[in-house]
């Protein structure tokens, strides 16, 4: 899991003022941990793009579907997405994938 220097006693709020934000004094460790980090940022931004277009599908599919007469949820889906989260992830996907559905139709 990604922490940020703080959260190991580096950086501003750690014992060592000046201390750098990767968590190591060592240059070459500190320079490769920085680099990564931007990816991860990278990848954040991208997974947040996601979510929002996500859920505004799921809401116009829900709204589609409520305006033609159908039913607000489709739990068999519900399941099915529940189901290939899991099985990719394990049981971090299966809440990864309750929090994607609440995102998309709202809480119950």
């Amino acid at each position: 899991m990604e922490q940020n220097g703080s959260a190991n006693g580096a950086g501003p709020a750690g014992p060592e003022a000046g201390a750098p934000a990767t968590g190591t004094a060592e240059p070459d460790a500190a320079s490769r941990i920085a680099e990564i980090r931007v990816r991860i940022d990278e990848i954040d931004r991208a997974l947040i793009e996601l979510w929002q277009e996500r859920a505004a599908l799921s809401r116009e599919v829900g709204a589609t579907r409520m305006a033609s007469g159908g039913t607000r949820l489709v739990l068999s889906r519900e399941q099915e997405i529940l189901e290939r989260f899991r099985s990719a992830l394990g049981a971090d996907g299966t809440q990864l994938a309750l929090l994607l559905l609440r995102a998309g139709r709202g809480p119950l």
